[in-house]
């Protein structure tokens, strides 16, 4: 187990960013984000070393909030991020293990934030981020990527208080021996995307040395696997799956696979069946229809987990495989679900990585014992040089072969920070990067592919430790 620590007081640096052109996804139109920085510095005895994460908190995703804008909600989301960490250094005021420490602060940030009436997804972002940069100050202080220190059970996690059904079982018991060294890039066609170069309109082409439409991304990447965004309207759901369809097999020659994202959009179960069954009544859908691989949240968060809910999924006895999202907000949501019918869920980093930890290893638990769980992984336009990195060390610990990608579809690669932060990020992580004729340094996606053998080695998946401190600095509390 790790040695007890403590922790310095967090710092909290941003950078605005903005996107390449709007990512559509669902009720927002993402064009500019802040990304955020959290640091801290984790002291055991006498060795410390600083902590880093950092995250973009896009508009409209933790709470799907209509009434609200982006002004009302980004001061919200920061409090909560700031409530976590204040209660993070009151709880490691003293020396305590890292899995006590995750335990009481989660117990406290739920037990506020119910107070306040705040939405589950959003308040965990706060325990989530204050949990990446301790675990990132832990591993290199330890001087040990995650990988290790969760095959040992270093950091002396009891599942079964995560998820009581997983009792007294170890990390190492239930999940991949190795992390995996390569995983595929799952591209994200937002509802705004272009699927040719044609669609574009002239006063809106992006000349920056990067694709823009689908079919250019798919001829510069090799791409093979997808995630569809829905608008929950059949007509113009089905007239773009004809369309894409067509695209896809032709780029492709017939050799790719499809997530599909309903994004909370259908108003009922009943309704999202209707338009299954239209689209595969669809004789042109039926190479698209026969590729899907899961259904991700059609249903809004408030309804998806009810007994309604449930009947339905139920007596749809030839349902595809249906995981949550947005619904994966508390510790139970996951059980809840797979009894009401579903599949499994995904893993983001803004969610937790214990939590996804221990879903992991209860959808392998299930595995063994009946139908195999489904866990995928999703991103939020994760950006490098530090949080894409963390995230992919998650998925290659949890053996996730295939992962949402678009940060770097709707952000320019690492153009938006300092040069140096870019050769550094290029000189620890080439097989993850490579510089762009352009001069600017980008990921390289090779046949689809991202290499993960420097992310694995690394502390928390990134190796440089940079420094935030020329940004701009934030006093959440």
């Amino acid at each position: 187990m790790t040695d007890p620590f403590t922790l310095s007081p967090f710092e909290f640096f941003v950078r605005p960013t903005r996107t390449r052109f709007p990512f559509r996804y669902g009720m927002a139109s993402m064009t500019e984000v802040p990304h955020l920085f959290v640091r801290t510095r984790v002291m055991i005895g006498n060795q410390s070393s600083f902590g880093l994460t950092s995250e973009g908190l896009p508009p409209k995703w933790f709470t799907k909030n209509p009434t609200t804008t982006f002004e009302q909600d980004l001061p919200e989301m920061l409090e909560v991020i700031g409530h976590a960490a204040r209660l993070a250094e009151q709880i490691a005021q003293t020396p305590i293990s890292f899995f006590d420490f995750w335990r009481e602060l989660y117990r406290q940030q739920t037990g506020w934030a119910k107070s306040r009436k705040l939405a589950p997804l959003l308040a965990n972002l706060g325990v989530a981020l204050v949990e990446r940069a301790v675990l990132d100050g832990l591993c290199r202080t330890a001087g040990q990527p995650l990988h290790r220190m969760v095959a040992s059970n270093r950091l002396g996690l009891r599942l079964g208080e995560v998820c009581p059904e997983l009792g007294d079982a170890q990390p190492g018991d239930l999940l991949p021996a190795a992390p995996l060294d390569s995983c595929f890039v799952r591209h994200t066609i937002g509802l705004g995307d272009a699927l040719s170069p044609a669609e574009i309109p002239a006063d809106e082409r992006v000349d920056d040395g990067l694709p823009q439409d689908l079919e250019s991304s798919i001829r510069a990447y090799n791409l093979r696997y997808f995630k569809v965004k829905l608008f929950a309207d059949a007509e113009r759901d089905l007239a773009r799956l004809r369309a894409l369809s067509g695209l896809l097999e032709r780029e492709t020659g017939g050799n790719f696979l499809v997530t599909l994202d309903g994004n909370e959009n259908f108003k009922s179960f009943a309704a999202f069946r209707e338009f299954w069954q239209q689209a595969l009544a669809d004789a042109t859908l039926r190479g698209l229809w026969q590729r899907i691989i899961v259904v991700e949240q059609p249903v809004h968060r408030d309804h998806a987990l009810n007994d309604e809910a449930g009947t339905a999924l139920l007596s749809w006895p030839d349902r595809p495989p249906l995981i949550i999202d947005e619904s994966d907000g508390e510790l139970g949501d996951l059980p809840r679900a797979l009894s009401l019918g579903y599949a499994g869920t995904s893993h983001k980093n803004c969610k937790g990585i214990v939590k996804g930890l221990a879903h992991a290893c209860l959808l392998e638990k299930r595995r063994r014992g009946g139908p195999p769980g489904v866990l995928t992984g999703e991103d939020l336009c994760n950006l490098g040089p530090v949080a894409l990195l963390q995230d992919l060390a998650l998925m290659a610990l949890l053996g996730i072969e295939h992962v949402e990608r678009n940060g770097h579809h709707y952000f320019r690669g690492l153009s938006l920070w300092p040069d140096d932060w870019q050769t550094e990020s290029l000189a620890a992580h080439s097989d993850l990067y490579a510089r762009h004729p352009q001069g600017f340094v980008a990921l390289h996606i090779l046949q689809g592919r991202l290499r993960l053998d420097s992310v694995n080695a690394a502390p928390l998946g990134f190796r440089p430790l940079l420094d935030p401190s020329r940004l701009e600095r934030l006093s959440l509390f």
